[in-house]
Formats: structure tokens, C-alpha cells, sequence
């Protein structure tokens, strides 16, 4: 079963802007849509993957990093370290001078060594999105590699944001598909061996 397009509002109250409890409200959101489908009978809760794209993939990274529902992620061209987006993003308008705090909360990198959930990193190597420089996924995979974490990272040769070539999409589609086979669909009859970066 696929959950597509699910809903995950971030708010805020009174004086509290949406950002400042991000985390547990994204969390939040996470369990709702598991519970209601589990209700359902549709899915194993214990075989839940989550994927997204761009800033979907900065959600997925926090997921992976801040819960354990799920059992594998996938993030494709996201932004990791919103330090290197000082001037706000998304629906933070207050720069990293104004509210520090939220930039570093917020950031996956800042929390890479509570990562412990298999997540599949790609990424366009021509990526010219402001907000998501292929940087982004190089730096934070290469701290998940330092701190031992189950990681991949692909970066697609002459892709931008979106990707469009023929090749492109269709190693994607293995990628993630071979990704969610051995750690979601058979999740415990395999391990994640190594930490690893591929470059087609």
C-alpha cells in the first residue's frame, strides 16, 4: 500500500511561530497517518517506509532521525543543514541571526549521529536550486559515513532539481525499489552492511 501526498501541516499558536515545535508536530503527523491506516488494516506498522523530495526530504531525514516508525527512508534532493540557508525557508521567515536555535533544532546534519534507520540519499549532481546545492546531501552523507550510520547516497550525473532523463528515472525506480524490497518488505532478514556513495 502507498500513502501518497498525506498531509503533514506545520502550525503554530498564538505567539509561537509553526517552526518552533516542528519536530513533534512532524512526528505527530507521522503516527497519525500510520495509525489511521494500521486502523484500517491496511499495513505491518513494523514495515512502514517514508520517502520525499526536496523539502519532503528534509522531513523524511528528521523522521529517520527523531522517531522509529519507521523501518527505511528515502530522501531525494533535500537540504540537511539549514545554516547553509540562513535567509529563511519554506515557511521560516526569521533568519538563522534572528532564531539560531530553530536552524540548528531543525537540521538533520546537526543530528546525524541519531540516525539508525536505513535511508537511501539521491541527489541531481547539477542541482541549482538555491535551497538544496548537491552540497547539501554530500555533506550530511558524509557525516552519517563517519558516524557509522546505514546510509546510500546516488548522485544522478546532469540532473538538476527535478530529473528528467530516461537513465536518470529509471535507476531511480531501482534504487528506491531495491531499497524499500530489502529494508522494509524482508526489514530484519537483512542488514545494512555498509555506508556508501555512488556516482552513475
Amino acid at each position: 500500500m502507498v500513502l501518497d501526498d498525506a498531509a503533514f501541516p506545520i502550525v503554530g499558536e498564538g505567539d509561537e511561530e509553526p517552526n518552533d515545535t516542528f519536530r513533534k508536530q512532524l512526528v505527530g503527523n507521522a503516527k497519525a497517518a500510520i495509525d489511521a491506516v494500521d486502523k484500517l488494516g491496511y499495513i505491518d506498522r513494523n514495515r512502514v517506509g517514508v520517502g520525499g523530495h526536496s523539502y519532503g526530504a528534509f522531513m523524511v531525514a528528521n523522521l529517520l532521525s527523531h522517531s522509529d516508525l519507521f523501518a527505511a527512508g528515502i530522501a531525494r534532493s533535500g537540504a540537511y543543514n539549514r545554516t547553509l540557508t540562513p535567509f529563511g525557508f519554506q515557511s521560516e521567515e526569521r533568519s538563522y541571526w534572528d532564531s539560531p536555535e530553530t536552524y540548528y533544532t531543525m537540521s538533520p546534519f546537526m543530528h546525524a549521529d541519531k540516525m539508525k534507520t536505513p535511508l537511501l540519499m539521491v541527489h541531481g549532481e547539477a542541482d541549482n536550486n538555491s535551497g538544496t546545492y548537491p552540497l547539501q546531501s554530500e555533506r550530511y552523507f558524509n557525516a552519517l559515513k563517519g558516524l557509522g550510520a546505514p546510509a546510500r547516497l546516488v548522485m544522478l550525473p546532469k540532473e538538476s532539481h527535478g530529473y528528467r532523463a530516461k537513465e536518470s528515472i529509471l535507476h531511480l525506480l531501482w534504487e528506491q525499489d531495491t531499497w524499500l524490497e530489502t529494508y522494509v518488505k524482508n526489514r530484519n532478514m537483512n542488514e545494512v552492511k555498509t555506508t556508501e556513495e555512488i556516482k552513475k
